[in-house]
């Protein structure tokens, strides 16, 4: 909370961030300081370990990047500062799973971390880009969570995927691509372009792997414990990560 808070001051003072951004900010933090706490309760892990220090990390430039979204509802946002800390994000997004595996400490519960703070990444630029672009961009960034919904309908949707090269390289391209568009260094037609190729690389992934659910529905026995890198477009697809080897 207290890094979130100075991270907002900061922001404050550089970019002019406005009350509303800041607010917003504040409310990332508190809410992710609940859930996260109610997730160590849970979970019963003994530490908190270095690479959801470095999650964490993610989080609290996540929650920079929402409070300038936020703020750009009342005026243009400062463009470099909010493409630098999502940027940043997503670098660091392939170093978590590097340090759990190297240090020994791959946890469901952070492989869940992880996955959260990029959905929700994801959902916050495509709000960004919402704006100029139109609301279709919202798909990427609720896709996601539209497959979490539908998987309390249908159980059969919890169950493990098969690990998948391709599904990796979707996932990551969503977060370069819609970070490229917020950028603004491409015209308006460009981005538009790539944002929409984005979206239908994303929903031939989930189609695919909705497909192959279906087809083995009665030989799963529950949700997979996911991991990896294969993005904020899992779901319970599973309840950790949809399942790649990251954490």
């Amino acid at each position: 909370m207290g890094v979130q808070l100075l991270v907002l001051e900061a922001l404050r003072r550089v970019a002019g961030l406005s009350t509303t951004g800041w607010l917003t900010g504040c409310a990332f933090a508190l809410a992710t300081w609940v859930v996260l706490t109610l997730a160590l309760r849970r979970s019963w892990t003994p530490s908190f370990g270095m690479a959801n220090r470095v999650t964490l990390a993610r989080t609290i430039l996540v929650g920079g990047v929402t409070a300038l979204v936020a703020d750009s509802f009342e005026r243009p946002a400062p463009v470099a500062v909010l493409v630098t800390l999502a940027a940043v994000a997503l670098v660091l997004d392939a170093v978590d799973g590097q340090v759990a595996r190297r240090t020994g400490t791959v946890t469901p519960l952070g492989a869940r971390f992880d996955m959260e703070v990029d959905a929700f990444l994801i959902l916050v630029l495509c709000v960004y880009l919402a704006m100029p672009l139109g609301p279709w961009v919202l798909a990427i960034g609720l896709m996601r969570y539209v497959f979490v919904a539908a998987s309390w309908l249908w159980p059969w949707l919890r169950g493990a995927l098969p690990h998948s090269m391709a599904r990796k390289t979707v996932a990551a391209l969503q977060g370069v691509v819609l970070v490229v568009a917020g950028a603004g260094v491409l015209p308006r037609a460009s981005a538009a372009t790539a944002v929409s190729g984005a979206l239908a690389l994303l929903v031939w992934s989930f189609g695919r792997d909705v497909a192959w659910l279906w087809r083995v529905r009665g030989l799963t026995s529950g949700p997979a414990v996911v991991s990896g890198p294969d993005r904020a477009e899992a779901g319970p697809r599973a309840m950790s990560r949809r399942a790649g080897p990251d954490r």
